[in-house]
């Protein structure tokens, strides 16, 4: 199936959730086109061809968020790509005078969980004295035929370089939060320690995935094995990170300052720096093959991490502990987008194990 059928599909299953009729038609446009659907908009004279209809009726989305700002909305829809563990729909919600919310959807248990997740990172944050970040506020959090619904402050995304000084800063100040909400999962960092929280995988499954560094099972062909005693080593994980600070989730804001969204994977007590790594691999995913970026982590560690006063040995434990603890959370997903990772993982760990 290619990519503009899936994400057709996964519309045509979206607009069943959020618009169940009974109600009169009302017209959309798929943008830019049918063959590279992107978004569907309230359709406007002027809009060329991808005609889609759905009902207009009381029980549909629109009318619930209608209800909740107090004024008539009209929502732009996402269309989704592929299949990922944490795909939800993602709305932003529009009045007479323009968006007025960004909206997300949880509709499986996962992203119920992770929409609640990022509404009580948000709550911590508000209390939180930021300087150079600036997160979404929470309009509102609610439910609706059961599903849950996010709705936050639209930020003024804006396209353009960001200086690394200002990177660098808003990680250290994520870094700095303090405490956090209680996740329904556990934090990557406790995770990899091998302190599971409630509702984490089996023993079993952690121990496939490196989520028991510390007691890996025999000839485990995964990360367990290769990292057997990188949490004791690491410097200090008392700190806290984003989870998901991709070049796509940030933006410079208007005043300087940097604009992130997408809290959902917020942790604490992780090693500092976490963040910087995860922002590196994921632009290295966008030119190389998983076990290519992961190489070029460790490789480049130094590089990355010295702005946060890193060791080259602490740099390189610091990478590696955050490849095990990426493939974790993938596989806590029940998901692999990278591939098994005995196939992008395994190798580098075992390359490194003179660190461990």
């Amino acid at each position: 199936m290619n990519d503009a059928r899936a994400r057709l599909r996964y519309l045509d299953q979206t607009l069943d959730l959020l618009f169940p009729g009974p109600g009169d038609p009302s017209p959309y446009t798929l943008l830019p086109h049918r063959l590279l659907p992107r978004r569907l908009v309230p359709r406007a004279w002027w809009h060329p061809g991808g005609r889609v209809t759905v009902p207009s009726g009381r029980d549909g989305i629109e009318s619930h968020l209608s209800e909740v700002f107090g004024t008539p909305v009209r929502v732009t829809l996402r269309v989704r790509p592929a299949r990922r563990a944490n795909r939800k729909p993602i709305l932003e919600a529009r009045a007479a005078d323009g968006p007025i919310a960004f909206v997300k959807i949880g509709d499986t248990d996962l992203t119920r969980e992770l929409v609640a997740h990022e509404a009580r990172t948000l709550d911590l944050l508000a209390g939180v004295p930021l300087k150079t970040v600036v997160p979404p506020a929470v309009l509102h959090h609610g439910s609706w035929r059961g599903l849950s619904v996010l709705a936050l402050t639209p930020l003024p995304v804006r396209r353009g370089r960001i200086p690394a000084d200002v990177l660098t800063d808003a990680i250290a100040e994520i870094a700095r939060v303090p405490g956090g909400p209680v996740q329904e999962r556990a934090p990557l960092g406790d995770a990899a320690r091998g302190n599971p929280a409630p509702g984490d995988p089996p023993p079993e499954a952690a121990a496939r995935t490196g989520q028991a560094l510390g007691n890996p099972a025999p000839a485990d062909p995964l990360p367990g094995d290769a990292a057997r005693g990188l949490g004791e080593s690491l410097p200090g994980q008392g700190f806290s990170w984003h989870g998901d600070l991709t070049p796509w989730n940030i933006s410079r804001g208007p005043d300087g300052r940097l604009l992130v969204w997408d809290w959902e994977r917020f942790g604490t007590g992780v090693p500092l720096g976490f963040d910087a790594v995860h922002h590196f691999f994921q632009r290295a995913l966008r030119r190389d093959d998983p076990a290519a970026a992961a190489r070029a982590c460790v490789a480049r560690s130094l590089r990355i991490l010295a702005p946060f006063g890193l060791s080259a040995a602490e740099a390189r434990l610091t990478a590696l502990h955050y490849l095990i603890a990426l493939a974790d959370r993938h596989a806590a997903d029940g998901h692999a987008p990278l591939g098994p990772p005995e196939l992008w993982l395994t190798p580098l760990a075992d390359s490194q194990e003179t660190l461990l």
